[in-house]
């Protein structure tokens, strides 16, 4: 069975974050998932979710220590410089989002930097993941790296295409770092959504779903996410399918939801 996890940046926004789990839970949700770790009172969503028994599925890697944080900001993952200090961020999200239950960690690379030759800025992603593949092993955790689409949400973003990201997998050669792959973001950037999905199911960590266009909940643009569950299911995945969408317009969060939890129920 799918398991739907609610991302409650985007869903249940009419009510204060820490009330989202709940309202998650009581639309049929599986699980909650959230972005930055290092803005949240961790200790209070702790409680929340074990009173509601709802699990959380993954968040982004952060830092709270300002000298790691300015330090990143110089490039992210594209100056090998930046290895150490995103294998220190990586180790302190893990240590932090313990509590939580959290063993998967979302990375994004960051923009392109101007004058600097692409490949070396792909060499530098993939130092900077090595350095951190140890200690997702030593922990048993899961960092996933997103491709965002740069022609609607994220111009300048280096990842894009999902052929790139899965290259990048290939040479960092560890079971702990996988694809983070966003159905929203790949159909604008490339589209072949299923294919993909099926071909590369073994290095896929985590899944997000939008409709296109608009980033809305499924059934109100292009893709046919039955046919998408259908075939997720189909390949054995077992992770956390998050629901990164926002309600269209005069919809609720909790008929939003309907949406994706009646097709992903029908598998």
């Amino acid at each position: 069975m799918i398991k739907l996890s609610a991302c409650i940046e985007m869903l249940f926004t009419e009510v204060p974050f820490a009330e989202r789990i709940s309202a998650a839970k009581e639309a049929g949700f599986d699980a909650v998932e959230f972005w930055d770790w290092s803005e949240k009172d961790l200790s209070a969503l702790a409680d929340l979710a074990a009173a509601q028994e709802m699990p959380m599925a993954v968040c982004c890697v952060g830092t709270r220590d300002a000298a790691r944080k300015a330090q990143y900001a110089q490039g992210a993952l594209l100056r090998p410089e930046n290895a150490g200090v995103y294998q220190e961020m990586v180790q302190e999200s893990l240590e932090a989002v313990a509590p939580l239950g959290i063993r998967t960690l979302i990375a994004t690379v960051g923009q392109t930097l101007p004058g600097i030759p692409r490949q070396a800025q792909r060499d530098s992603i993939i130092t900077c993941l090595q350095s951190a593949a140890p200690v997702l092993e030593a922990r048993g955790a899961t960092l996933v790296v997103e491709p965002l689409n740069t022609l609607v949400d994220h111009k300048g973003y280096y990842l894009e295409r999902s052929q790139e990201a899965f290259a990048i997998l290939d040479a960092v050669h560890s079971p702990s770092v996988k694809l983070l792959y966003d159905v929203y973001h790949q159909q604008i950037t490339e589209g072949n959504i299923i294919a993909t999905l099926t071909t590369h199911a073994s290095q896929i960590g985590h899944i997000h779903i939008a409709d296109v266009p608009g980033r809305c909940q499924p059934g109100t643009g292009e893709l046919n996410y039955s046919r998408i569950f259908q075939a997720i299911a189909g390949t054995g995945y077992r992770q956390y399918v998050g629901c990164e969408y926002r309600p269209s317009a005069g919809v609720a969060s909790r008929e939003a939801a309907r949406a994706a939890i009646e097709r992903a129920r029908a598998y």
